[in-house]
């Protein structure tokens, strides 16, 4: 199999896992986290986050771009039931989807990778499976629902940070693999981007737990292979959501929010923190 084609084939298995890790986060929020069942769907969607970790390392081990637009995850919407069925129905059919491209991969680390996203979506059928068997039959004819409390500005404010943010740990995510073969400055922004994804989680579960859909809109990803630049693009990115969120947390509506703003303070600190990395980054690169 030539170079491009496996990364054509490889990309679309991580816009599938990007779809799956959105879609099961987006239910976790909505169920809340520390519901039985929201806390189930957010440790399945870890486990795609892994899943999309894999691959996209593997494609940028081979040269490639990752392609962040996430793929269709069809779903019946009608209950929690038919949304259970959906998720099953999805885990199956790649079962024999990444054991077919397993067979025709001769390098043996992404053939067992492929073999390892197969068994992992058979485990994960099995688990929505028991939590749909779990399920009473009152919340499995229901779905989850917010209070719908929110001020339309600032759930409007709320949805730009999720966007925002979303596309910020994306980039990150891309830096960490693009800049693997750098050894401990790859691994270094890993650890940044899996603090993005908390920070991202702050106003997602906001939104979700108001009753709104979070928008994880993906944005024009940077793609330079200079290392240097991409860092100063990451630094402009984490001091512009510094910013940002230094002036929310002073905002009235916040102050009504006790969980976001304890939170939103942790995002605060942690952003300060990324940013003094980078820059001292910047000056060894």
């Amino acid at each position: 199999m030539e170079k491009q084609e496996l990364i054509t084939i490889l990309n679309r298995d991580f816009a599938d896992e990007h779809a799956a890790t959105l879609r099961y986060l987006i239910h976790a929020y909505q169920e809340g986290e520390d519901t039985p069942m929201g806390a189930s769907l957010l440790s399945r969607s870890r486990e795609e986050m892994w899943h999309m970790h894999w691959l996209g390392m593997i494609i940028c081990q081979l040269g490639g771009e990752p392609n962040f637009k996430p793929g269709p995850y069809p779903f019946d919407p009608t209950s929690r039931a038919t949304i259970l069925k959906s998720y099953i129905e999805y885990e199956e059919k790649l079962i024999p989807h990444y054991n077919e491209e397993a067979e025709r991969i001769k390098n043996p680390h992404i053939r067992r990778v492929l073999q390892r996203e197969a068994w992992e979506s058979a485990i994960h059928a099995r688990r929505f499976q028991r939590l749909l068997d779990k399920v009473s039959r009152k919340d499995a004819r229901g779905l989850p629902a917010g209070d719908h409390e929110l001020p339309e500005a600032f759930m409007k404010r709320l949805q730009s940070e999720v966007a925002r943010k979303y596309n910020e740990m994306l980039q990150h995510l891309r830096l960490s693999w693009t800049f693997q073969k750098k050894g401990m400055r790859g691994w270094n922004l890993m650890d940044q981007a899996m603090e993005k994804m908390k920070q991202l989680a702050l106003f997602a579960e906001a939104i979700a737990e108001d009753g709104a859909v979070p928008d994880f809109r993906l944005s024009k990803i940077d793609r330079s292979q200079a290392i240097g630049s991409a860092l100063q693009k990451a630094l402009e990115d984490v001091q512009n959501s510094h910013k940002r969120h230094v002036n929310l947390a002073g905002n009235k509506e916040t102050k009504k929010h006790s969980g976001v703003v304890l939170k939103l303070d942790l995002a605060v600190q942690q952003e300060a923190y990324q940013a003094e990395e980078i820059s001292e980054w910047l000056k060894r690169k």
